[in-house]
């Protein structure tokens, strides 16, 4: 089972705990709350509804920066709080219910104020917060205003401060992991762009040498001067390619301009790559290349230079206990396939849930270049990444 599929089954467990725990609680409450008088069946049967109303609120998986959940949570907790002013002014010192309060709208109560700082727009939810918080602390309100019904109000109130504040923290840690991998997509755009940059200028350079070459040689040799425009031909069509992957790179706002220049480093550079892997870690790599690996576009060149270094290195991290990795470039006559795999058997984690985002840059790179890219446990074992580079795009 892949990690997003299991964190939705723990949401799903998390969410069906909630239910059978409002549930058990409405139990608890019509059988300590059974009503005397006609008003306070009343009472109880709007007690409960303002109880299974909650659970709308705080069941679903809602969407960041909400603003239908704090208005709904302002209405509800507007609603629980005229119930319980209805029940102390009606009550007249003599109350129409007795035994429980409402537990199991104080804990729907709990849930909507930890959904609503976790999910609400941010300037609407402090106050639905605030106002669900001050409904839970008055439930007690509706048995009594004895000392401990009191204390039991105060309690409710640390409850609900304890809930907001766990839905705000997960809200800054999310956050933060958002903005974290903006910065490293933002910062793999721009590193593309630079690996692009220097390849144009190169071809740019090329052509202008070739047709300066070509004026002179033509009164000459003529036929050189077809060679020479063929090659000429190759170079700029090549170059338009990968200048129209630059705009799409570039074209995101986030991208920051002006970036230094960086050397480039391909498919041909990675036996110098395996051979210092080697000298650092306990498993050999062994390089596996088929094909004919001249001539591929820089942008895919580079850019499966970097597959196979998240590989090596996400194999030197993570799996200590590896007795050999294999590297595998293969070349098509569409596709170049790139494949790092290990026999680890440590357990792991897809690397963009870990602490590094490698793999988010890196798949940030491979689809910019209308590839695909995937990590996870290979078939026998160990891990496995993979990543396949179009080469006729653009052409």
């Amino acid at each position: 089972m892949s990690t997003p599929d299991l964190r939705r089954l723990w949401v799903r467990l998390a969410q069906a705990a909630g239910l059978v725990a409002i549930g058990l609680l409405a139990v608890f409450d019509l059988r300590f709350g059974v009503p005397e008088s006609l008003a306070a069946l009343v009472l109880l049967v709007v007690r409960m509804g303002l109880a299974v109303a909650t659970v709308p609120l705080w069941l679903p998986v809602h969407r960041l920066g909400s603003r239908l959940l704090p208005w709904a949570a302002l209405a509800l907790s507007c609603a629980s709080l005229a119930v319980t002013a209805a029940i102390v002014v009606l009550s007249d010192g003599s109350y129409l219910i007795g035994g429980s309060w409402g537990l199991a709208e104080s804990a729907g109560l709990l849930g909507v104020v930890f959904v609503v700082t976790r999910w609400g727009a941010p300037r609407l939810a402090p106050w639905a917060a605030v106002a669900a918080g001050l409904a839970v602390a008055a439930l007690p309100l509706r048995v009594g205003t004895e000392n401990l019904l009191v204390i039991f109000g105060l309690l409710q109130v640390i409850a609900a401060a304890g809930a907001a504040g766990v839905g705000l923290y997960l809200r800054i840690v999310a956050a933060g992991r958002e903005r974290a991998i903006a910065l490293v997509r933002a910062e793999q755009r721009a590193e593309f762009a630079r690996d692009l940059h220097d390849f144009i200028a190169h071809h740019v350079t090329g052509i202008v040498v070739q047709a300066q070459g070509a004026r002179f040689v033509a009164e000459q040799d003529p036929r050189r001067v077809i060679v020479a425009l063929e090659q000429i031909e190759r170079a700029g069509a090549e170059t338009m390619a990968s200048m129209r992957r630059m705009v799409g790179v570039l074209r995101n706002p986030d991208a920051p301009p002006d970036a230094p220049l960086a050397p480039l480093a391909g498919v041909t550079e990675l036996a110098p790559l395996v051979t210092g892997f080697n000298g650092t870690a306990n498993a050999p790599a062994r390089l596996h290349l088929d094909g004919d690996l001249d001539g591929l576009p820089v942008e895919v060149s580079t850019s499966a230079y970097r597959v196979v270094m998240e590989g090596l290195t996400n194999t030197r991290q993570h799996a200590p206990d590896a007795r050999s990795v294999d590297v595998a470039v293969r070349r098509t006559p569409d596709w170049l396939l790139v494949r790092v795999a290990d026999d680890g058997a440590s357990p792991r984690t897809a690397p963009a849930r870990g602490h590094g985002f490698g793999l988010i840059g890196l798949t940030e790179r491979v689809r910019a270049l209308g590839g695909t890219i995937t990590a996870g446990p290979g078939v026998a074992g160990g891990w496995v990444l993979d990543a396949a580079f179009p080469l006729q795009v653009g052409r």
